[in-house]
């Protein structure tokens, strides 16, 4: 495999730079937006930033790890594949952004650590060849779409805004995952699993206080 050029580790490095800015526009309008705003208690507020804050890391590691897999391999279906799926998750990374701004709550200040971890696991797998670097999308949605669920029953019974961006959100993730399977990807033994599933407990613990 060829090195990457100069040129696409400055575009992959300006693309680091928006997406951890937030910059950029939906291709879909928030599922939040037709949904009345409820008044939450200090307490709720606090409880629903926090969650929100959790799945906007998750998905500004779900653009690393994208990335990184689609700079890799060296198949362009491959290449199309991960970046089309980057541009749908860009989607779920602004409306959590926005959500935030509502909830008059900070973004995770990890995130950069954390982009950085997803893109060098992405970066990896785009070289272990198409079954593995499918799999590892398959099984990475499998642990996004577990999180979304515990969310869901987290989130306060009356931030019904925070609720329908992370039902869509689960809608989209279970179908990257269905959709890398049926593409070819392996499925993860459990131990492989259970790696993924103690690395990503380490973001969320970390990124629901700081």
């Amino acid at each position: 495999m060829r090195p990457p050029s100069i040129n696409s580790l400055i575009q992959q490095f300006d693309g680091a730079l928006r997406v951890l800015n937030g910059v950029g526009h939906p291709a879909r309008p928030s599922p939040a937006i037709p949904v009345e705003q409820q008044q939450l208690s200090e307490s709720d507020r606090k409880i629903s930033a926090r969650l929100m804050r959790v799945n906007h890391c998750g998905e500004i590691c779900a653009q690393a790890l994208y990335v990184g897999q689609g700079l890799t391999s060296e198949d362009p279906y491959i290449q199309e594949t991960m970046q089309q799926a980057a541009r749908e998750e860009t989607d779920h990374l602004l409306w959590c952004e926005a959500r935030l701004a509502e909830l008059n709550s900070h973004k995770s200040y990890l995130n950069p650590f954390f982009y950085t971890m997803s893109f060098v696991s992405g970066a990896v797998s785009g070289l272990l060849g198409n079954r593995f670097n499918l799999g590892f999308v398959a099984a990475t949605e499998e642990q996004v779409v577990k999180h979304l669920e515990e969310h869901l029953q987290g989130l306060p019974s009356e931030d019904k805004r925070s609720q329908a961006i992370l039902e869509q959100m689960k809608l989209d993730e279970d179908q990257h995952r269905t959709d890398a399977l049926s593409r070819g990807g392996m499925d993860f033994p459990k131990p492989f699993k259970s790696i993924m599933t103690a690395v990503s407990k380490l973001m969320t613990r970390t990124t629901y206080w700081v």
